[in-house]
């Protein structure tokens, strides 16, 4: 399929054997293009709004109707493949691509079946991405021309008017969230990884938070960088691969994603040397947002098929750009309720369409609101009886800044952060004495091995903790405004809210 692409000038060849794309206008997804055929299967299951927002059959027939005509006698590549490593619960899919690349970047992404169970493959749902049809909004329902239409009663999911390849793997991500939960599997946005003795681990985040760099450690085997189900009998990847963010990424703070960028995977959006083909992966020439895309056995020590156990630990990531979290705390079962709901972060430039140079405030309940058609405490009820059940420890991690907010503090040092989750996940900070956060009732650490103890406070990494002070008030008060809009919240929740 790469050679398809370059025969086809979709892109060029990297020194590392990558293949190496633009997206064109788009370097991110667009959650407002986004829509969901309203009609008898979804009306009384999707949670309408800015993030679902309906379209009618109608209209989504006259899309399919001029998708179709636009292809119709152009050459065209298809891939059958699979999302869900878990036999049970998966979901046979078909991408039909205009480029050859959006084809490849599928193979990669989701699992590949079998040569032999190929000819019976019927799919569950097929996804056409069409990115050179425009959507007509007088038409079609649509804010422009660029529109992703999903429809569960067609099993069809339309992508029209933008080559950012993102599109696809999100519309898989969105239609399991849909159809899992009637299965009792928690569907997750999270990556998944294994340590020596067996215990499962998941670390939930929005992109950018650090869920494809973290999971990727070698003292641990990887299950999965970004979509994950917990059903009975544990947690399964729902991608056969992974698309890691790899701007500024370096073989020695990155090295499982950096030997997996090779032969085969698809970069996006990298600036290329065009004498030697050599990636830049410092430069944010294009978009922030620059990505890799690769199949999960490129790295070392994944873990095929991508299952795992009941996790033992789940970690929130949050890249808070104010400077107020501690860099780790210990999160108690209600709290661990209250901060999967809220979903608080940075929005990092570039992930979606019209984010400036700056991190700016955001929630996004479970850590995946984009991606979510039910109401979100479908799955934060979830979330909570599989904690009581199999007695989880959750970690609040910040991988944004300390010292100051963005443009007076600093980004957190990565392997720090390796350093704090190794030892929570190893069970080392279970007996280290810790205090209360005054704002955010977190337990936070006084010491963790291979960490300076100053680091782990959060107010003391301030010039001035007067400043600080202030700042958490302000960011307690918007986690109290963004949790009024949720309704059947149980009390023991509410109670923990900030102060």
């Amino acid at each position: 399929m790469a050679v398809e692409a370059l025969s086809r000038g979709e892109g060029v060849r990297a020194s590392n054997g990558a293949l190496v794309v633009r997206t064109g206008q788009f370097t991110g997804r667009s959650p407002g293009d986004k829509f969901v055929v309203r009609d008898a299967v979804t009306e009384s299951h999707v949670d309408w709004g800015a993030v679902n927002q309906p379209m009618a059959p109608s209209q989504f027939d006259a899309l399919y109707d001029r998708v179709i005509q636009s292809l119709n006698g152009r050459e065209l590549f298809v891939q059958d493949l699979r999302a869900g490593a878990d036999q049970e619960y998966g979901l046979r899919v078909r991408v039909i691509a205009q480029l050859a690349w959006h084809a490849l970047f599928g193979r990669q992404l989701f699992l590949r079946p079998d040569v032999s169970t190929l000819a019976a493959h019927v799919p569950d749902f097929t996804l056409i991405f069409a990115p050179h049809v425009q959507a007509d909004p007088a038409v079609h329902g649509s804010k422009s021309p660029t529109c992703i239409a999903l429809s569960f009663t067609r099993k069809t999911v339309l992508i029209c008017g933008t080559f950012y390849a993102g599109e696809l793997k999100k519309s898989v991500f969105t239609i399991l969230n849909y159809l899992l939960p009637e299965r009792d599997v928690f569907p997750m946005h999270c990556s998944a990884n294994i340590g020596p003795d067996g215990d499962t681990a998941l670390f939930f985040g929005l992109s950018g938070t650090g869920k494809t760099t973290l999971s990727a450690d070698p003292r641990r085997r990887l299950i999965g960088d970004d979509e994950h189900g917990w059903s009975s009998r544990g947690v399964f990847n729902f991608e056969g691969g992974c698309y890691a963010k790899c701007i500024r990424l370096s073989k020695k703070n990155e090295p499982q994603i950096w030997d997996a960028i090779r032969d085969g995977a698809v970069l996006e959006n990298v600036v290329i040397d065009p004498h030697t083909g050599e990636p830049d992966y410092d430069s944010a020439e294009f978009t922030e947002n620059t990505r890799a895309a690769y199949p999960i056995d490129y790295i070392d020590n994944a873990v095929i098929p991508s299952v795992g156990g009941h996790p033992s630990n789940v970690v929130f990531l949050t890249a808070d750009a104010r400077g107020v979290l501690p860099p780790v705390s210990r999160l108690t079962p209600e709290l661990a309720m209250y901060h999967f709901l809220s979903g608080y972060t940075a929005k990092l430039a570039g992930t979606e369409r019209g984010l400036g140079s700056e991190p700016g405030a955001t929630f996004s309940s479970c850590f995946g609101a984009p991606f979510l058609p039910r109401r979100p405490m479908e799955y934060a009820e979830m979330l909570g009886r599989r904690m009581r059940e199999h007695n989880v420890r959750v970690w609040l991690v910040n991988t944004g800044w300390v010292g100051g907010a963005f443009g007076v503090g600093q980004r957190i040092s990565l392997p720090y952060t390796r350093a704090m989750v190794n030892a929570a996940l190893e069970g080392k900070l279970d007996d280290v004495p810790a205090s209360p956060h005054p704002n955010f009732h977190v337990m936070v650490p006084r010491s963790c091995p291979g960490v300076p103890d100053e680091v782990l406070d959060a107010a003391g990494q301030w010039s001035d903790r007067a400043a600080y002070s202030q700042s958490a008030a302000r960011l307690a008060e918007l986690f109290r405004k963004n949790f009024e809009k949720f309704a059947g919240v149980p009390d023991s929740v509410k109670a923990v809210a900030p102060k």
